[in-house]
């Protein structure tokens, strides 16, 4: 008696939604595919523009934040009312923090440790 008034299914969640094993395995193959494809084209080189590659990786990046949001934090309609404007906000704030200050850093550092032709001529 005492057991049964205290335990709760399993299905009793507060409504918070729950992957299933099918979502992870859904999750890790778009997230590997979708980190193996810039991976493939910048190693292959298969497009010629720098920018344009920079671009087509910060798309597949910002599609890979969105596949993590869905299939591992479980972001979705169905939990706790569904994606908030406050945490949609927030993530979209940090998603281009981090996207532009990553492709500013790299781009400062390459042309700032790269000698200059002059300088190359004074090598050793």
């Amino acid at each position: 008696m005492h057991a049964s008034a205290h335990s709760h299914g399993h299905d009793e969640h507060d409504g918070a939604a729950h992957g299933s094993m099918r979502e992870y395995v859904i999750g890790f193959l778009l997230s590997v595919v979708l980190t193996a494809v810039p991976f493939w084209l910048v190693m292959s080189g298969a497009i010629a523009d720098k920018q344009a590659t920079a671009l087509v990786i910060m798309a597949f990046a910002i599609v890979q934040i969105v596949v993590h949001m869905i299939y591992f934090l479980h972001m979705n309609t169905k939990s706790e009312g569904g994606w908030t404007m406050m945490a949609l906000i927030f993530t979209v704030i940090i998603v281009v923090i981090a996207l532009s200050g990553s492709l500013w850093v790299m781009y400062h550092l390459n042309y700032n440790m790269m000698p200059s032709m002059s300088e190359m001529g004074q090598l050793p």
